[in-house]
């Protein structure tokens, strides 16, 4: 992106190398953690499947996220670091399962319940629920400013020469795939709706909490949430198409809880996007890439 400017340095670094993060972290005031496997077609059938789980996802991604914290320990001079977590790590529903009226930081989910139910995407919430958790208790344990994005669905224009899984679950009662369907209507029924933040917005937020003092804890980043019925609508009306038919009659409409994005902006933080410009930009960006077709074409 920054071609010729010296403002991007890349590093080579593997995951299960104590060490491997040293030389990328030195110097720095600040890190960024915002990977994570986003895994969606493990096999079921599998009669291992969550050792294969455990050895294949969850374990990786919880050495390498010590692994980085270890090497800003040791470089000094990290003062803090900002990990991106996911909504996926959250539920709107009560210890009884009833609907909550607010859904905010403390609504975790329980990793328990995830290894049981094995929803769809179970394996990208059970790596984030784990490897934050470990975050957390091993930068108490040493003394690291960690704060934590819960990241609502991410969408608009992007960079990348794939297309974000993210948009590709968003956009799948567009394109009719029905696997990435069944994530977003997994998340509908864990929250009750699906939330939604600009991409231009949540890289806001992280250098927002990276940059704020009293920054401190989880901060849920969502501009707006809506039961799927409703985004479907909304869907529908920048992009018309018949795959969207076969979902629309489908029993999706919930009582939407609402997912609160109120202790970051009661820090100050403003978003810039609401649900139309996310919307938009997304099916703008997927016209021009190729991944959604000019309707009657």
């Amino acid at each position: 992106m920054w071609t010729g400017s010296g403002r991007l340095r890349l590093f080579q670094a593997d995951l299960h190398e104590e060490g491997s993060f040293n030389e990328a972290v030195k110097g720095c005031v600040g890190v960024f953690h915002v990977a994570a496997s986003m895994e969606f077609g493990v096999d079921m059938e599998d009669e291992n499947i969550e050792s294969y789980v455990q050895s294949n996802f969850i374990d990786p991604a919880i050495n390498g996220t010590l692994n980085l914290l270890r090497a800003c320990l040791e470089c000094k001079s990290v003062k803090r670091v900002v990990f991106t977590s996911s909504i996926s790590t959250l539920t709107a529903k009560d210890s009884n399962g009833e609907w909550k009226q607010v859904v905010d930081e403390f609504s975790q989910t329980h990793v328990d319940h995830v290894w049981k139910i094995k929803a769809s995407g179970w394996v990208y919430a059970l790596s984030k629920l784990l490897t934050e958790e470990e975050a957390f208790r091993f930068a108490s344990d040493n003394g690291i400013d960690l704060v934590s994005v819960i990241t609502a669905t991410v969408a608009g224009p992007f960079l990348t020469t794939n297309v974000p899984s993210s948009v590709q679950v968003l956009l799948s009662p567009l394109t009719g795939e029905r696997e990435h369907f069944g994530i977003l209507s997994a998340v509908n029924a864990r929250m009750g709706s699906i939330a939604l933040v600009h991409i231009e917005d949540i890289c806001r937020a992280h250098i927002f909490l990276m940059e704020h003092e009293k920054a401190d804890g989880r901060y849920i980043c969502s501009a707006q949430n809506f039961p799927l019925s409703k985004l479907l609508n909304h869907l529908a009306q920048e992009y018309p198409t018949s795959n969207l038919q076969r979902f629309l009659g489908e029993d999706l409409n919930q009582a939407p809880s609402e997912i609160s994005s109120k202790k970051l902006k009661d820090l100050g933080f403003k978003y810039k996007h609401g649900v139309q410009d996310i919307i938009h930009e997304t099916v703008t960006g997927c016209l021009g890439y190729g991944f959604l077709h000019p309707i009657g074409n």
